[in-house]
């Protein structure tokens, strides 16, 4: 692996998840706690297509699968220790807005990485 997917899996996997931690606390003091995932869930998602089309340059589908992993992996790991640890919220963490965030996080680079390639193999063409 190159010094670049170091980079770009984890540098951009703790941004984008960095980025989701601050604004859930803002909007912690706005809005019901059960409202916060989900206002997050399209701020968080077009933000993570903006730096998976922008920022990530690599058209290999392979790729943005490793991607797909580690910056599952590292959500996962970071929402654990950061989020569930430190505030052990007294209803529980794991509702369906942060199952739909794994989910998210996950198939927008294998989605992207799929779009990119096919959009080089035609150029090739």
């Amino acid at each position: 692996m190159s010094k670049q997917f170091y980079k770009d899996a984890f540098g951009w996997g703790s941004v984008l998840w960095l980025i989701g931690y601050i604004l859930g606390i803002l909007l912690f003091f706005v809005v019901s706690p059960s409202m916060i995932g989900w206002i997050l869930t399209p701020i968080g998602t077009v933000i993570t297509l903006w730096v998976l089309f922008k920022k990530i340059k690599s058209t290999s589908v392979q790729y943005y699968v490793m991607l797909a992993v580690v910056w599952t992996i590292l959500a996962i790991a970071l929402d654990y220790f950061l989020l569930v640890k430190v505030f052990n919220p007294a209803d529980g963490y794991y509702k369906p807005d942060v199952y739909l965030y794994y989910i998210l996080i996950f198939i927008l680079p294998v989605v992207v990485g799929i779009k990119k390639n096919f959009k080089t193999e035609n150029r090739r063409r």
